[in-house]
């Protein structure tokens, strides 16, 4: 009974998410000989390895991918997809080999994991803020075949010695390593492999090194579908990604984009002036950010933000790390009603999705569970928290968590995967994250999430961003500690003063600290350990 109950489900949600596609233009009627052609490509490729070369059967000439080299079309995408899972193939990789992707934003990396998986290979994300020493462990544990990286990031993989060595890319000259590569081979469909090869993203490493978190082929319309059921993306328009590629936030909305036959426009290194000219400039439809990336472009000022015409833009789809409750208002005032914000992980996938009207209603909150997903959150025994209490939560989607590729996993509570973070639900049904489970802290007997300090002092006027963190306390067991960067002169009492005017006593920070920049990973999240690493 369970398990009709569940197939029943299950092909209630595919249909809701086929009509999501077909909506957006994703699937669509189309010439029965190109028809067969693109369900070939998905019964040869899977999903991933058959993204571009439908894309290049439905928009041949449309400008696939816009970088510092210039623009490129589906129909060249393609034919270089099939060169460089052809010449990966001839170099002797066999499928269930590993590609390393050491890259910033441009097109060699997407390049890179489309002929991966075409040819069978396992392709690894690798973090471009890595150390030497990250990038020989990652690159080792994952057990990495072959590594193709910038060639400004040489110095960081000269430790790292693949079998089949390392290809360099150069996008800021007109050819490079893996250019050359391409020529040597030829353009012809690759066989296919017995199975798509795999893609791995890594972990955020806030708390400890990246773990490799390996995510299996979609199998149906669900993860697109939870994403496009509520986003007002169509196809043929143009993706600013604004987040490493290496992350998924960046990830699934550059696969999301390529499969609607829209263009992506990538730049290496994210510039807020740039990224408000390359709305402009290619009439965006879609943008993908950070919440440190929206920071970054209401740092520029109201009037430099409105003399742009962004008109063009519908969607700002905004996940990686806690979105502040006033960025997410200021930004909307300024660009429309256009911010959709994510919550997920590595781990768990697309959690919950909030809309521009959400945010309106209930700011700080992340909306409701996503086509597909169920969230619930439980108490510190295991047992489902009573309505409108805190709780530790637990999501199950349709593309389940595998456990970590060195060994171990997260705590499953009823089918369902921990994110490690605390929140509860408003009546509305909406998810507010109230902060990670780890963070919380006990001061003078009383508990205390961070998050919330943080995001009440972003929206002091004086105020550009702020980090909040624990540190031992003789008399409270442990306090708060504020680190502050400030747009103009306010000093520490008026700080404090400002969260006692808008929070509990003892929800104010006893110590504040100025300084020019708060520490984050390379997707904005703040490392936390780096600053109570400067804690005396």
């Amino acid at each position: 009974m369970k398990r009709s109950a569940e197939l029943a489900r299950r092909i209630a949600l595919e249909g809701q998410a086929l009509a999501a596609l077909t909506r957006a233009g994703m699937v669509r009627l189309d010439h029965p000989a190109r028809l067969l052609a693109v369900m070939r490509a998905m019964g040869d490729y899977g999903p991933f390895g058959s993204a571009v070369r439908i894309a290049a059967l439905r928009h041949p000439d449309r400008a696939a991918i816009i970088d510092e080299r210039g623009s490129i079309t589906f129909g060249e995408l393609e034919d270089s997809v099939n060169r460089l899972a052809n010449a990966l193939r001839g170099l002797g990789l066999e499928p269930g080999a590993t590609v390393g992707v050491l890259c910033r934003n441009h097109r060699q990396p997407l390049l890179t994991a489309f002929a991966a998986s075409r040819a069978g290979l396992n392709v690894v994300w690798l973090n471009t803020a890595f150390s030497r020493p990250q990038a020989e462990e990652v690159s080792a544990r994952e057990g990495v075949d072959l590594l193709i990286h910038d060639a400004d990031l040489t110095e960081v993989v000269a430790g790292v010695a693949p079998p089949y060595g390392r290809i360099v890319c150069a996008i800021d000259a007109p050819t490079d390593d893996l250019d050359a590569l391409l020529a040597t081979a030829e353009p012809t469909l690759p066989p296919a492999p017995a199975k798509p090869g795999r893609i791995i993203l890594l972990t955020s490493g806030t708390t400890g090194t990246p773990k490799g978190a390996p995510r299996p082929e979609p199998r149906g319309f669900i993860l697109p579908g939870a994403l496009l059921d509520r986003m007002p993306m169509r196809s043929e328009g143009v993706t600013v990604i604004g987040p490493p590629l290496f992350h998924g936030t960046g990830l699934i909305l550059a696969l999301l984009s390529v499969g609607l036959g829209s263009t992506l426009v990538l730049r290496r290194e994210f510039d807020a002036a740039q990224f408000l000219d390359d709305v402009e400039q290619h009439r965006a439809t879609t943008v993908c950010v950070v919440p440190v990336m929206l920071q970054r472009v209401l740092a520029l000022g109201e009037e430099d933000v409105r003399r742009r015409d962004l008109s063009s833009l519908s969607v700002a789809f905004c996940a990686g790390s806690q979105l502040p409750a006033d960025v997410a208002l200021r930004t909307m005032d300024l660009m429309g009603e256009v911010i959709y914000n994510l919550y997920g992980s590595t781990e768990v996938s697309v959690a919950t999705l909030a809309t521009p009207a959400d945010l309106r209603a209930a700011p700080t909150s992340v909306g409701r569970a996503a086509l597909g997903s169920r969230v619930r959150l439980y108490d510190d025994a295991g047992h489902p928290a009573a309505k409108g209490e805190r709780g530790r939560i637990f999501v199950g989607t349709t593309t389940p968590f595998e456990g970590y590729t060195g060994g171990g996993g997260k705590e499953v509570i009823d089918g369902l995967l921990s994110t490690g973070d605390v929140g509860h639900f408003d009546e509305q049904g909406r998810l507010h994250i109230d902060g990670r489970d780890d963070d919380m802290i006990v001061s003078g007997g009383e508990n205390v999430f961070p998050a919330e300090v943080e995001g009440l002092l972003l929206t002091h006027p004086a105020v550009t961003d702020a980090a909040v963190i624990g540190v031992d306390d003789p008399d409270f067991g442990q306090r708060l500690r504020a680190f502050v960067v400030v747009r103009e002169a306010v000093d520490a009492p008026a700080l404090q003063d400002f969260v006692k005017a808008n929070l509990a006593r003892y929800k104010v920070p006893r110590d504040v600290v100025f300084v020019e920049e708060i520490p984050r990973n390379p997707t904005g999240k703040i490392l936390k350990r780096a600053l109570a690493a400067d804690v005396t």
